[in-house]
């Protein structure tokens, strides 16, 4: 098998970085892995909404920052660079989508969606950082400027319907 094929299997779970790095297992869907990851921030990211910004926007940070070394380590581990089943830049991406985000199920869905959009569509200039930048800085950056593009689209909405 061919180490970009390699499949996830539970017993991946079982090294600490791989089971923060791909999502808490939630790397291993067969189908949509990132779509997975994503879906597993949104509890987190209503565990963290009551915080003051300040705080919100330090643990987005630590997890971005984390999520550097976790996403290094882990591709490293399963001998694939930016593997899909490597799940926590999508958690950090959506954690950064919904700063000073209001509040409500609506605006939880569209910071989704939109870093969804983002994350899969790739325009210019995350595609050229998907494909150009090694290690766990280019495995969390494309998403990182993802987040900014989708953070930045949520917040033109909530300016326009304010």
């Amino acid at each position: 098998m061919s180490q970009k094929n390699r499949r996830l299997l539970l017993s991946d779970l079982k090294n600490p970085v791989n089971f923060f790095a791909l999502g808490f297992g939630s790397g291993l869907s067969k189908y949509a892995p990132g779509t997975m990851g994503t879906l597993l921030a949104v509890p987190l990211y209503l565990l963290l909404e009551p915080l003051p910004l300040h705080y919100y926007l330090l643990v987005a940070m630590v997890v971005t920052l984390v999520g550097i070394w976790l996403c290094d380590r882990s591709a490293k581990t399963l001998g694939v660079h930016d593997h899909p089943g490597i799940v926590w830049d999508e958690i950090a991406g959506y954690l950064l989508t919904m700063a000073a985000a209001p509040s409500g199920w609506e605006w939880v869905l569209l910071g989704f969606c939109l870093f969804r959009l983002f994350d899969i569509w790739k325009p210019w200039p995350i595609k050229v950082i998907d494909r150009k930048v090694e290690g766990g800085f280019g495995i969390m950056l494309d998403d990182v400027v993802a987040a900014l593009f989708a953070w930045g689209v949520l917040q033109l909405i909530v300016v326009v319907v304010d």
